[in-house]
């Protein structure tokens, strides 16, 4: 049997860090539009938790394989914990990072970086062809910096700085998978895969 991983995102930049992170897994791991899927998600949870959930099941009601959905942003913590489960709608979903990452920063002109203090959150879901749930969370912590740096990762990625001092733009892919939200629920969630499949085989 082809066991199969659908990740309900098309965010191509996502689909890269889940393969390097999940590569060493016996699945084959594709995008929705990789498994021919399109539907409408309404994500209208109020926690990253529920808005992954709320990917997952409407992916899964379509699909007969293992379904992934994570939801991730960034919480700062002077701004509210802004822009948080709106991350990826900040100003607007087509507005570019640059942006939205100036606007950040300018929002905190003047605030010292002792209450610049942010995390990157991550919640991963997966709903199971036999009904099963679980759900997982990575968090990083680190502040926003008074410039962009980096051209590496994507999204918030330049604007966000790791207490080394670096933001994580500017890690290797290796270094930011390993340290990452998304690669500390990722890593979660693969032993969750591990343990269904385990209970399953008994």
């Amino acid at each position: 049997m082809n066991k199969r991983i659908v990740f309900a995102t098309g965010n191509l930049d996502k689909m890269r860090e889940i393969r390097e992170i999940c590569g060493d897994l016996d699945y084959e791991i594709l995008s929705m539009k990789e498994a021919g899927i399109d539907v409408e998600i309404v994500e209208d949870g109020k926690t990253f938790e529920e808005n992954a959930k709320i990917k997952a099941r409407a992916v899964a009601r379509v699909c007969d394989a293992i379904v992934l959905a994570d939801d991730s942003g960034l919480e700062i913590d002077f701004l509210n914990k802004e822009p948080g489960v709106y991350s990826a709608r900040y100003m607007g979903e087509d507005t570019p990072y640059e942006k939205k990452n100036a606007e950040l920063i300018r929002r905190l002109e003047g605030v010292p970086k002792e209450k610049r203090t942010a995390r990157f959150v991550c919640a991963v879901a997966a709903v199971f062809p036999d009904g099963k749930e679980a759900c997982v969370r990575g968090v990083v912590e680190g502040y926003i910096g008074d410039r962009p740096a980096g051209t590496g990762g994507f999204g918030y990625d330049p604007i966000f700085y790791l207490p080394s001092g670096k933001s994580t733009a500017e890690l290797s892919p290796e270094d930011k998978n390993s340290i990452s939200h998304r690669g500390r629920a990722l890593r979660a969630m693969k032993k969750e895969l591990i343990n269904h499949e385990d209970l399953n085989c008994q």
